[in-house]
């Protein structure tokens, strides 16, 4: 088994790693996740892709999920033949068309006239260019230039707080989202997202198809944070894509947005990561600048289950070693006292059925009171408790016992939570006894190489260890020389 780091690391793979040999490599250097993006590369492209990491998974006799990340409504400047100059003062024009026609700048964004009110910014090429709107007449745009540059074809173009009547979900990202449900993808990864009713609708989708991907809302606008309560109520997993949520906000608000938004999702028990930029100069250089180091280790600190890498992996000059340097940080980070470490965010609410929530806490209390103790056992059918646990963030790795594959590939990006695949009759037609706790003392010593008088925390449900059904029993375990 390779060596556990509680913080996960996301690695998106692309033209520098998007082959066999640089995925393992990625991988025994400490990758958890791999994201594919779905904005760049063809589906094609994207199966074979996948294909080799579900070949080294296999190989590596490991668990490795997949992320494929929608495109989402990126708004975008049309075709220019050339780049376009421009001042400060001087007033443009834009409208939706494919092509520069008479002065007036083409917008790929069929609503960019009906989502803007005059005083409200546009930014261009991630805020390098940014004006304010003056007016609208008809379907054309006016906006004074505030920074001087170029308008280069096909950058990124934002309108902080518009985007109003945008469809969450081009017609690509659905094609993305059959593609996703044909093969072999864990989470999908929904961009833009402003409320829960942009959820649902990819909700509604997967449960017409008897899907069970998981969703993690990638929050990148600012009526993600007004709305980020029932955000994550009806998501799986939270991103902080603070590429374009850095645009929308003001840049001195991102960081207060991070924190608010990771220690929302601990409260929730839903997964967060933390993305963009975090060690962006290692694209090009061997080492991290210190300011990207200490961006890492502080979201780690704010709570994130998972830091993501972008283009460090995708297209840059040092993969590995920035993963390598991420996965360092995180080890130093889980390992020093700045991290909580066996105690909950905050009290646990029982809206529904206590016990399991009382157990979690249980088991924090046990971690902190009981020296030596190796780990924590959790025999699952549906993750629910590992995710559960993984929330006191406990001092010692969280093995989550479970029959099935792509749940055993959804709790790996859980923080502190190592997934173990075994088999059935391990679970859930086992009723717990004598005969049952032999064989789980034999794995504990051959799957998790515990040695004789080792003390492990075992959790699950009564009668049957993995029923699904709630997890109602805390046995502090100690293995046995038999």
């Amino acid at each position: 088994m390779r060596k556990l780091t509680a913080t996960k690391i996301v690695s998106t793979l692309g033209p520098a790693s998007n082959n066999e040999d640089m995925i393992r490599k990625l991988y025994r250097a400490g990758v958890t996740m791999f994201r594919i993006n779905s904005s760049h590369g063809d589906m094609e492209t994207h199966k074979k892709t996948l294909d080799i990491i579900r070949k080294v998974e296999k190989e590596e006799k490991t668990i490795i999920p997949v992320l494929l990340d929608l495109q989402g409504p990126k708004i975008r400047v049309g075709k220019l033949e050339e780049p376009i100059k421009i001042t400060s003062g001087e007033v443009l024009k834009f409208r939706h068309q494919q092509d520069y026609v008479d002065g007036i700048i083409p917008v790929d964004y069929e609503g960019i006239a009906k989502d803007v009110t005059p005083g409200e910014k546009i930014l261009i090429d991630d805020g390098k260019i940014q004006l304010t709107v003056e007016k609208i007449e008809g379907d054309i745009v006016f906006a004074k230039v505030l920074t001087s540059g170029e308008i280069k074809p096909r950058k990124g173009l934002n309108i902080p707080g518009g985007t109003g009547s945008i469809d969450i979900l081009t017609d690509s990202d659905r094609k993305y989202v059959e593609f996703a449900m044909a093969n072999d993808i864990d989470y999908l990864g929904l961009s833009f997202v402003r409320n829960k009713e942009d959820l649902l609708k990819l909700r509604e989708i997967l449960c017409k198809n008897g899907s069970h991907l998981r969703i993690i809302s990638k929050i990148e606008k600012p009526q993600a944070i007004e709305n980020i309560d029932d955000i994550i109520e009806h998501s799986d997993g939270i991103m902080v894509a603070r590429g374009d949520l850095g645009i929308e906000i003001q840049t001195e608000m991102l960081p207060i947005a991070q924190k608010t938004i990771i220690k929302k999702a601990n409260i929730a028990r839903k997964p967060v990561i933390v993305a963009t930029q975090m060690l962006e100069s290692m694209t090009e250089n061997p080492i991290p600048t210190r300011a990207e180091t200490s961006d890492v280790a502080n979201a780690i600190v704010d709570g994130a289950d998972a830091v993501m890498l972008s283009g460090e992996t995708a297209m840059g000059k040092y993969p590995v070693e920035a993963v390598t340097v991420m996965e360092k940080i995180a080890e130093e980070i889980n390992a020093s006292q700045f991290i909580r470490k066996n105690e909950f965010v905050q009290h646990l609410s029982s809206c529904t059925n206590g016990i399991p929530k009382a157990i979690a806490l249980s088991v924090a209390d046990a971690l902190r009171n009981l020296p030596g103790v190796k780990g924590v056992v959790t025999l699952t059918a549906t993750g629910y408790t590992s995710a559960l646990m993984s929330e006191c963030r406990p001092s010692v790795p969280i093995y989550s016992l479970c029959s099935d594959f792509k749940v055993c590939r959804a709790m790996q990006l859980y923080s502190n939570v190592c997934s173990v695949i075994v088999d059935k009759s391990i679970g859930h037609d086992m009723n717990i006894d004598d005969n049952s706790l032999v064989m789980l003392d034999e794995f504990l010593k051959k799957g998790l190489k515990m040695q004789p008088g080792d003390i492990v925390l075992v959790t699950g449900s009564i009668p049957h260890l993995m029923s699904g059904e709630s997890t109602n029993f805390l046995k502090i375990h100690t293995v046995s020389n038999n």
